[in-house]
């Protein structure tokens, strides 16, 4: 506060750097809503190209099969545009709140980083979380146990993100969509008790749970830290630790922070985030056009002649005095492995068995595009077993002793495994995309708002949003380079939270409160919403 301020003899006269910000409430500009609906029928236009291009070669697909593949892709492209409303609203609130920029073209801006982000995604996450679920559903994704999964945790999904959307309160996408895998995990796992069931991957359970635990955290004490080192820095440059007066930008440097972390955040949140409204849409094209996007067709007959070669190798490192194994007694046996975890005699013989046929099989064929539908679904799923298997051994370690170069031909074999299995066509990418910039444009306000006025009791300081802004920035950039899903909107939160602490400008419990009751009920509301969904939705396919 300005101390040579004359005294405010009207109690409804405030100083200037305690003037609130409009900021957030900027009019957007005439052009965007032309400019926005061409993108989005430009968008669409090449969607449309490329989906038909993909399905050029496989057999034309029946009524019941456009409507329900057409149904899926909306629900799950739905999701995606309710995450926009949650997580990509929080890498904006510092920016708009610091008057960084403009409200409109902050929002605009974030949504193109967003895009940006999700177009270079690994897919390491994507498939991570498909890891989360029961692997009989994801082998048969096709049936109809299959399709209740989809919906049940997707519709899960949305219902908690627009509850909590509509209440103004920062809930977890990751959170959402990671309890709605796991209701649906644990409710298969209670219907089919009985006849075997893999339930749900606790060991993956565990690693994102950590990954969502301790991030919060991560950046709660990050930002404090680093709130305090650059007060310590910059101690002189007094204007950094006030709140801004009225819509005054920042100083020059720190405004260039403040935006170049808001790319950051919105960068890897596409990367990060998107990546999970990906890996559900492909399990859903997976099980409707199987022929179309089992596998990846961009791979050339080189790659397919290296597979067989290494399958070959991997087989003999695995067993060299393999016996002939037939691939039904295989596949029963390394399922079994899968969901059971108990290791028989005959699982790492059963697992030569399938890499070898699985070189043999591909190796037939000059082209995955000449692969019939019922053979590309079986090779999928043999190479889905193969690949989980190896990582449950991996992790035991239960595989045969290896030399140095036995190693690399195994690390080689698996690697060309993931080339087939884990990839994403770019018009998915692009679908997620715009889906994430669609909810971000249109449903901000509410998420911004909270972030920016009611975590602290005192408006946000430039010094604090770029300090939260940064540490989310590089946590999430860190947890997507780990193939780790965690939460935007909990990093971002908490690290504002911690620069508030850090700066004793005191916190607004009830907010606080909220949001911790959020980030604890999240997980018990959306197991219990999608368990019984999927038991509902069973109900109208068996």
């Amino acid at each position: 506060m300005n101390s040579n301020l004359p005294p405010v003899s009207d109690s409804k006269l405030v100083e200037p750097s305690l003037a609130k910000s409009t900021n957030v409430h900027v009019p957007t500009p005439k052009f965007f809503m032309p400019v926005f609906f061409t993108i989005i029928i430009a968008t669409l236009i090449y969607i449309g190209f490329q989906v038909n291009a993909d399905l050029a070669h496989v057999p034309p697909l029946n009524l019941y099969s456009v409507i329900l593949l057409s149904t899926a892709l909306l629900i799950a492209l739905g999701f995606e545009f309710v995450n926009g409303f949650h997580d990509t609203a929080n890498a904006v609130a510092t920016v708009i709140y610091t008057n960084a920029l403009p409200a409109p073209v902050a929002v605009m801006w974030a949504g193109f980083c967003n895009f940006l982000g999700v177009m270079v995604a690994s897919g390491a996450v994507a498939y991570g979380i498909i890891a989360l679920l029961p692997v009989e559903l994801i082998m048969n994704v096709s049936s109809g146990a299959g399709f209740a999964m989809v919906f049940a945790l997707l519709i899960a999904a949305i219902i908690w993100n627009l509850g909590t959307w509509f209440l103004g309160i920062p809930a977890s996408s990751s959170h959402t969509l990671i309890g709605s895998i796991l209701g649906v995990g644990i409710m298969n796992h209670i219907l089919n008790a009985s006849s075997g069931s893999s339930g749900i991957d606790m060991d993956q359970v565990i690693k994102v749970g950590k990954a969502l635990l301790f991030s919060p955290l991560i950046g709660f004490a990050f930002a404090a830290v680093l709130f305090l080192l650059v007060k310590k820095v910059f101690r002189r440059q007094l204007e950094l630790f006030q709140p801004p007066e009225g819509n005054k930008p920042p100083p020059p440097i720190i405004r260039a922070i403040l935006i170049f972390t808001c790319t950051g955040v919105s960068f890897a949140h596409g990367s990060n985030d998107g990546q999970k409204g990906m890996g559900l849409i492909m399990l859903i094209l997976i099980g409707l056009v199987p022929l179309a996007y089992s596998l990846n067709k961009n791979l050339d007959a080189q790659y397919l002649k290296s597979f067989e070669q290494l399958s070959s190798e991997t087989a003999i490192v695995l067993h060299a005095n393999q016996a002939e194994m037939k691939d039904e007694k295989a596949r029963e046996i390394l399922t079994k492995y899968i969901q059971t975890k108990q290791q028989t005699p005959e699982v790492v013989p059963a697992l030569a068995s399938i890499t070898d046929h699985l070189g043999q099989r591909v190796a037939t064929y000059g082209d995955l595009k000449d692969i019939p539908e019922v053979a590309v679904s079986e090779i999928r799923n043999d190479m889905y077993l193969s690949t989980t298997t190896f990582k449950r051994l991996d992790k035991a370690e239960a595989l045969p002793a290896m030399t140095p170069q036995q190693e690399g031909v195994v690390k080689e074999y698996r690697s060309n495994l993931d080339g087939f299995l884990q990839y994403i066509p770019n018009w998915v990418k692009v679908a997620v995309a715009l889906a994430l910039g669609l909810g971000t444009m249109v449903g901000w306000k509410r998420i911004v708002v909270t972030v920016g006025e009611r975590i602290g009791k005192n408006h946000m300081t430039y010094g604090q949003g770029m300090s939260a802004e940064l540490v989310a920035m590089s946590t999430i950039a860190a947890a997507d380079g780990l193939g780790m899903p965690v939460s935007t909107t909990h990093v971002l939160n908490s690290a504002v939270a911690g620069t508030m602490v850090a700066n004793k400008s005191g916190l607004n419990f009830n907010t606080v409160k909220t949001i911790i009751s959020a980030w604890i009920f999240t997980l018990p509301a959306t197991i219990c919403l999608s368990g019984g969904l999927y038991w509902l939705f069973l109900q109208f396919v068996n």
